[in-house]
């Protein structure tokens, strides 16, 4: 089984802390967004992992040329072979995916980089392919499918009416690569795009319209990472299934003086915190100092400097410096507010 993961896109919604790390590198909860979901894909499939292919932008266009170091480390630490590519320029996501063509062979799984997710089911690996749904209230901003018998009969863009509540989340399981990038290259060949690009839901439906079966996997918890606020709420929601896994992500030599951590929360190496209380929901990454603060449901890289801070709802970048009296703020990498 392989694991294929396009994250090219510049994560403009997310900036500005976006502008020095690519969004699915973004720490939460001590671990990259990217991390966090091929370890959850992995334990969804119950299946050897051999590769991780990963599919990223240019430098030119925000990606630091260490980028394929860290995300070959990720992919070695689950036991996989890392690979990474470059997409050039944006042209859909059959595009990003074909761009790991060398990689399309067999079954894999494709899970775009911005979503995160917790399910209890496991991968029907005999299916000839699966799309993780969630139910949602207002399917119309979405794509949806729709279901006959426990198969996929449709697949539905922003439906106007309703059809059907069940949103596609990004995360695709195909049994046969060798036909998708065969069905890609058709795209590709012929021009055949939708809103001048090459869709991923077109090669959906040629497939389906030569016998292949889909069937839905459906996920207990669907968390998007594209905005500031919506990230900190992924981070809440992390830490929470972390605790109930009884997991402690507090690190052993974290410095309290006269100072509270109220769990659930995750605390780095080498932290320091003086006249503080953090907690619920705080995520802090290494290295960092925080001073005469109270802190809520936010989300703080490492490195950072914080003082005289009373913060709910906050993302606060890597090397950053924060003295003041604002509560929800965001803060990119290398900024100081003081």
């Amino acid at each position: 089984m392989k694991i294929i993961v396009p994250m090219a896109g510049i994560g403009s919604r997310l900036r500005p802390h976006t502008l020095t790390v690519p969004k699915p590198l973004t720490v939460i909860a001590g671990k990259p967004i990217v991390q966090r979901l091929v370890e959850d894909i992995t334990s969804v499939v119950n299946q050897n992992i051999e590769e991780i292919a990963f599919i990223i932008g240019p430098v030119a266009k925000g990606f630091p040329e260490n980028t394929s170091e860290k995300l070959i480390k990720i992919a070695e630490e689950l036991g996989a072979k890392g690979t990474v590519y470059v997409q050039e320029e944006a042209l859909g996501t059959a595009h990003a995916i074909y761009c790991a063509k060398e990689s399309l062979s067999g079954p894999f799984v494709v899970a775009f980089a911005d979503t995160l997710f917790k399910a209890d089911f496991k991968l029907d690996a005999t299916a000839d392919g699966a799309i993780w749904v969630k139910q949602v209230k207002d399917p119309s901003a979405f794509g949806v499918v729709k279901l006959k018998e426990g198969f996929i009969t449709d697949f539905v863009e922003k439906p106007k009416e309703y059809v059907s509540d069940l949103a596609i989340i990004g995360i695709y399981y195909f049994k046969d690569g060798k036909k998708v990038r065969e069905e890609i290259q058709y795209l590709i060949d012929n021009d055949l795009k939708e809103n001048n690009e090459y869709q991923l839901t077109n090669v959906l439906e040629s497939l389906k319209l030569q016998g292949a079966k889909f069937v839905p996997g459906t996920v207990n918890a669907w968390m998007d990472c594209g905005k500031k606020d919506p990230t900190v709420d992924t981070n809440k929601q992390v830490l929470g299934f972390e605790d109930k896994a009884g997991n402690n992500l507090v690190s052993h030599d974290v410095v309290l003086e006269n100072s509270e951590i109220i769990q659930p929360c995750f605390v780095g190496q080498n932290v320091v915190l003086k006249n503080t209380t953090i907690g619920p929901y705080v995520s802090i990454g290494e290295n960092s100092i925080v001073e005469n603060s109270k802190i809520v449901n936010s989300l703080i890289q490492s490195n950072v400097e914080i003082f005289n801070a009373d913060l709910d709802n906050a993302m606060i970048g890597n090397h950053a410096k924060y003295n003041g009296s604002y509560t929800s703020v965001s803060i990119g990498d290398y900024s100081e507010l003081i």
